[in-house]
């Protein structure tokens, strides 16, 4: 099992000297990915929130800009969305941005992705909200043809994309109704979010049996929530319980507010907790 945590790309801690401090000590250290967030802006009054989600994060650094940032920052670890909102960027900006990073990373980026769900969002970027499961879908397969065949058509015109997009692992964020058949069709694994051990073991079997079904082989799953770590026991426990259930890659995710709190979490994540798991 790898194992990763959050990096705040929004709010108090978004900044250069924050950013790469944080960043460059992760790199250092034996945590396998840094994994951050995608928002384009809220309202200056934000009336729906169905998730809870800080007002923080609409005080947002793009991911794409700062995958491509982390590509100089850092030299080995991974990282990568969690997730990406694919109907936000046109699909041939969307290659031309993942290339980048893949390209100036060796290859280091990982692709969470989603549908997205604010309708502030969609309304500023002009873009149907009631689309966004079909744009989703054909973004993702211009990603997958393209990396194989940089010759494409867009909007009636040819165009070679070169270089040729080094295509991500592609992680499917959401439900298991969208989520699996998307997986199993376009992409590398499922990214769940705050489920416990229990909850995934019958999914997880769920998603293997239609990856199977279709001819491909054994699918990841990436879960993303927060360990007790006030609890080392428990911690240890929890994430064994994880890996049990099938999932491949944990996310720790948490709050901080300097670089040394964030440095003592890596440290946490990547050392006792690794070596116990793996």
């Amino acid at each position: 099992m790898e194992l990763g945590m959050n990096i705040r790309n929004w709010g108090p801690t978004a900044t250069r000297e924050f950013l790469l401090t944080a960043s460059q000590y992760a790199d250092q250290s034996a945590l396998d990915a840094l994994w951050f967030n995608d928002h384009v802006g809220f309202p200056p009054v934000l009336e729906n929130n169905p998730y809870g989600i800080p007002l923080e994060m609409s005080e947002i650094i793009d991911p794409l800009g700062f995958g491509c940032y982390l590509a100089a920052a850092t030299s080995r670890i991974k990282f990568g969305t969690g997730v990406l909102v694919i109907p936000y960027r046109s699909a041939l900006l969307t290659n031309k941005w993942l290339t980048a990073i893949q390209v100036l990373s060796d290859n280091r980026f990982l692709l969470g992705i989603g549908p997205g769900y604010m309708d502030e969002e969609f309304k500023a970027l002009g873009v149907p909200k009631t689309r966004r499961g079909k744009i989703t879908d054909e973004t993702l397969a211009f990603l997958r043809e393209t990396s194989k065949n940089p010759v494409t058509e867009v909007n009636g015109q040819a165009i070679k994309l070169e270089p040729a997009l080094p295509c991500p692992p592609i992680y499917i964020g959401g439900n298991k109704k969208v989520a699996f058949p998307r997986a199993v069709k376009y992409g590398d694994g499922w990214m769940p979010v705050g489920d416990s051990p229990e909850d995934l073991i019958a999914p997880v079997k769920e998603l293997q049996q239609m990856a199977a079904d279709a001819g491909r082989g054994a699918l990841e799953v990436v879960e993303m929530k927060t360990l007790p770590l006030e609890d080392r026991s428990q911690s240890i426990e929890l994430i064994q319980a994880y890996k049990e259930a099938g999932v491949t890659h944990f996310v720790h995710t948490q709050a901080y507010e300097t670089t040394a709190q964030h440095a003592e979490v890596v440290d946490q994540v990547a050392g006792e907790i690794r070596d116990a798991v793996n």
